[in-house]
C-alpha cells in the first residue's frame, strides 16, 4: 500500500541532485523542510501506532477468547481482501497521478479511474475472501447467524479501507502530511472510543470489527474533502488512463496473490488444523510483537535512502549493508531480550485468558525479529535495484512451507510457532545471500543513478 513513509522514502532520493546546485541558504531551507517533515511524520505515525496498539489490547481483553479468534479470522480475510482487491491499482494511479498532479481535471480523472476500477475488483475479491471466511467460522463451531452478521460486518471495513489508500495520494503529492496524519489520529482515537462503547456492552467479534470500520468511512470523507484543493472530483473516469493501470495490475497482481498465501501462512494453517483458542492465541501474540513496527518505519526512513545513494563501491556497500543488518539484530536482540526478561508482565496485558504462553512468546518474538529482517533486507536489495527473479522467489517461499509442514507440528500453537521461525530463517538467508553476492561481483565503480 503506498503510505507517507514510503513517500517520504522516494522523495529523499530524489533530492540529493537538487541540492547539490542549490546556493548554502537555500541549501539549509531544504534541509529544514525536510527535517521538520521527517520529524512530523515519524512523531506522527508513532502516536498512531500507540493508539492502535491500545485499540488492539481493549479488543483482546474485552473480548472471549472464542470471539477474538472469530475477530482474528476476520481482520485476516479483510487484510487479504484488500491486497487483492489493490493488486496493484494504487501503485498505477500513484505513477500516473505524479505526471499530471498540477493539473486539476487531469489528477482528478487519474484518481476517478483507478475508483472504480478497484470497485469492479472488489466484487472480485468479495466472492472470494467471503465463501473462506464462512467456511472457517463454520470450521471453528460458529453458527450460521453469526457467520452471516460477521460478514455483514466486513464489508463496510473493506471498502473503506479500500478508498482511503487512494484518496491519501493526492494529499501526499502536496506534501500535506499534517492534515493527512490529523486525520488518521482522529480516526484511529474514534476508532478507540468506539470500541470500548461498544465492545464493552457488546462482547461480540462482529461488533468489533464494525465498529473498526465506521470511522474511516468518516476519514474518508474528510480526506476527500481536503483534498478537493488539488483535483476535480467531478472529472469524468478514461478508458486509456484504466488501460494504463492495468499494465501496472498484471505486473502486481499474481505477486500479490502469493503474498495474500504467504504472508498470513502461519495463521492460514493453524486455522485449518488447530483449534479455535490456538487462532485467539496466535493473534493476540502477534499485538505485542506490534513494536517492531516503528523500528521498521524508522530503518525504511533513514537507513534504506542513505544506502540507495552510495556510489557503487564494493568495500564501501558491503560494510554499510554489514552495518545496517548487524544494527537492526543488535535492535532486535534487545527486544527479544526485553520480552524474555519480562514474560509474565507482558501477557499480563493481554489478559488472564493468555496466561502460560511465556515460550510461545519468545518464539513469536524471535520469528517476528528475523520477518523484520527479512522486510529490510529486500527493502535494501529492491531500492538499489538488485531484484530477483519474482518467481524464484515463490518457489524458495513455497518449497520453505511444504519443508517446514512435513518437519513440524502444525496443528498445535507451538508447532505452527517453530514453523514461522523455521520459514523466517530461510528467507532470510536468501535475500541477505543474495545481497552480498550482488556486492562481491560488483567490479568498478560508478554512481546510482536516481
Amino acid at each position: 500500500m503506498y503510505n507517507t513513509n514510503s513517500y517520504l522514502i522516494n522523495s529523499i532520493k530524489g533530492i540529493k541532485n537538487h541540492l547539490e546546485k542549490l546556493p548554502y541558504w537555500a541549501k539549509l531551507n531544504w534541509l529544514w523542510h525536510w527535517g521538520k517533515l521527517i520529524s512530523i511524520t515519524g512523531a506522527g505515525q508513532t502516536i498512531v501506532q500507540i493508539v492502535g496498539f491500545v485499540s488492539g489490547i481493549l479488543i483482546i481483553r474485552l473480548l472471549p477468547v472464542e470471539e477474538y479468534a472469530f475477530y482474528t479470522l476476520g481482520n485476516t480475510i479483510l487484510g487479504t481482501m484488500v491486497i487483492l482487491a489493490d493488486g496493484g491499482i494504487a501503485t498505477g494511479v500513484t505513477s500516473i497521478y505524479g505526471r499530471v498532479w498540477e493539473t486539476k481535471n487531469e489528477a482528478g480523472r487519474v484518481v476517478i479511474s483507478g475508483l472504480e476500477l478497484r470497485k469492479k475488483f472488489a466484487l472480485l475479491s468479495l466472492l472470494v475472501g467471503i465463501p473462506i471466511l464462512f467456511y472457517l467460522l463454520i470450521h471453528h463451531n460458529a453458527s450460521w447467524h453469526l457467520a452471516m452478521l460477521m460478514i455483514l460486518s466486513l464489508i463496510p471495513a473493506f471498502f473503506s479501507s479500500l478508498s482511503s489508500t487512494i484518496y491519501q495520494i493526492p494529499l501526499l503529492f502536496h506534501q500535506e502530511v499534517i492534515p493527512l496524519q490529523k486525520n488518521q489520529l482522529k480516526v484511529n482515537v474514534g476508532r478507540l472510543i468506539l470500541l470500548f462503547a461498544t465492545v464493552l456492552i457488546f462482547p461480540w467479534a462482529f461488533v468489533a470489527i464494525l465498529a473498526g470500520g465506521i470511522p474511516q468511512i468518516w476519514g474518508n470523507l474528510n480526506l476527500k474533502k481536503i483534498s478537493i484543493n488539488y483535483l476535480d472530483w467531478g472529472a469524468q473516469a478514461d478508458p486509456e488512463i484504466k488501460k494504463k493501470i492495468l499494465v501496472f495490475v498484471k505486473r502486481i497482481l499474481p505477486g500479490s496473490i502469493y503474498y495474500c498465501f504467504s504472508g498470513q501462512i502461519t495463521l492460514w494453517l493453524i486455522s485449518i488444523f488447530g483449534s479455535t483458542e490456538n487462532i485467539a492465541q496466535l493473534g493476540a501474540l502477534g499485538r505485542l510483537a506490534m513494536i517492531l513496527t516503528i523500528i521498521a518505519a524508522v530503518f525504511n526512513t533513514l537507513a534504506i535512502p542513505g544506502f540507495v545513494k552510495l556510489k557503487n563501491e564494493r568495500w564501501n556497500l558491503f560494510v554499510k549493508y554489514s552495518l545496517i543488518l548487524m544494527t537492526l539484530m543488535l535492535a532486535c536482540v534487545g527486544i527479544l531480550l526485553f520480552f524474555t526478561l519480562f514474560q509474565s508482565q507482558a501477557l499480563w496485558i493481554l489478559g488472564d485468558g493468555y496466561s502460560g504462553l511465556e515460550y510461545e512468546l519468545v518464539l513469536f518474538i524471535a520469528s517476528s525479529c528475523i520477518e523484520l529482517l527479512v522486510g529490510i533486507s529486500f527493502a535494501l536489495n529492491s531500492n538499489r535495484g538488485w531484484l530477483i527473479n519474482p518467481y524464484l522467489n515463490i518457489v524458495v517461499g513455497l518449497l520453505s512451507i511444504v519443508v517446514g509442514v512435513l518437519i513440524f507440528d502444525i496443528s498445535s500453537l507451538r508447532g505452527i510457532l517453530y514453523f514461522k521461525l523455521f520459514t523466517a530463517v530461510i528467507a532470510f538467508l536468501y535475500f541477505v545471500g543474495y545481497g552480498f553476492s550482488k556486492i562481491s561481483r560488483i567490479d568498478k565503480v560508478s554512481i546510482i543513478q536516481d
